[in-house]
């Protein structure tokens, strides 16, 4: 086992899967081979990584989360507890679909949060700093900033990076409690700086 990163005894890494300093994986998670995964990330127990994921620095994957091929975390992702990826379309046992070719990108932008219990159906995108509901079905792409609720997961406002609400003007802005302006044009938030 790498010094640089903690693995619970109770957990398997298998070989060939890459980990980053001050990475810690607890109770009874498996990380399969070819995934990576950043520095300073926290797995709480009975996660699973699969292949060819890619998790960036500073993410927290809270209990019962499954990572499937195909997903992407960028930096700063959170994942509820029991939040859910899909990574085929239409998964059938009698037609498996089970080759790289087959797994559909799904990707979480930086600073992203997905609460707990949410599913995110494969082949989209979550913006960054988007936030997730708990207990949202998402099935379309999400735009940055945005906050999704419900089933069907639908656009119920906006949030900074910090998380607070955006409250936008006649004029389609906002500040943040930093100082920081952001921009509406549509479904699309922009910062446009201080």
């Amino acid at each position: 086992m790498n010094s640089s990163y903690f693995v619970h005894p109770t957990s398997i890494i298998d070989e060939g899967a890459k980990i980053g300093t001050g990475t810690m994986i607890w109770h009874f998670s498996h990380i399969m081979s070819g995934s990576v995964i950043g520095s300073n990330c926290t797995f709480g127990q009975n996660c699973f990584v699969a292949n060819r994921v890619e998790i960036g620095d500073h993410c927290k994957i809270q209990n019962n989360v499954s990572i499937y091929e195909g997903v992407v975390l960028e930096d700063y992702v959170f994942c509820g507890p029991s939040m859910v990826f899909t990574n085929v379309k239409i998964p059938r046992c009698q037609y498996p679909r089970n080759t790289s070719d087959d797994y559909i990108e799904t990707r979480v932008g930086f600073g992203a949060s997905i609460g707990a219990n949410a599913t995110i159906v494969c082949g989209v995108t979550i913006g960054r700093h988007a936030f997730v509901a708990a207990g949202s079905v998402v099935t379309k792409d999400v735009p940055n900033y945005a906050t999704i609720a419900g089933v069907p997961g639908k656009i119920v406002g906006w949030r900074s990076p910090d998380g607070n609400p955006l409250h936008f003007n006649d004029f389609n802005m906002a500040n943040d409690e930093e100082g920081n302006t952001y921009q509406r044009v549509g479904d699309e938030v922009f910062s446009v700086g201080k």
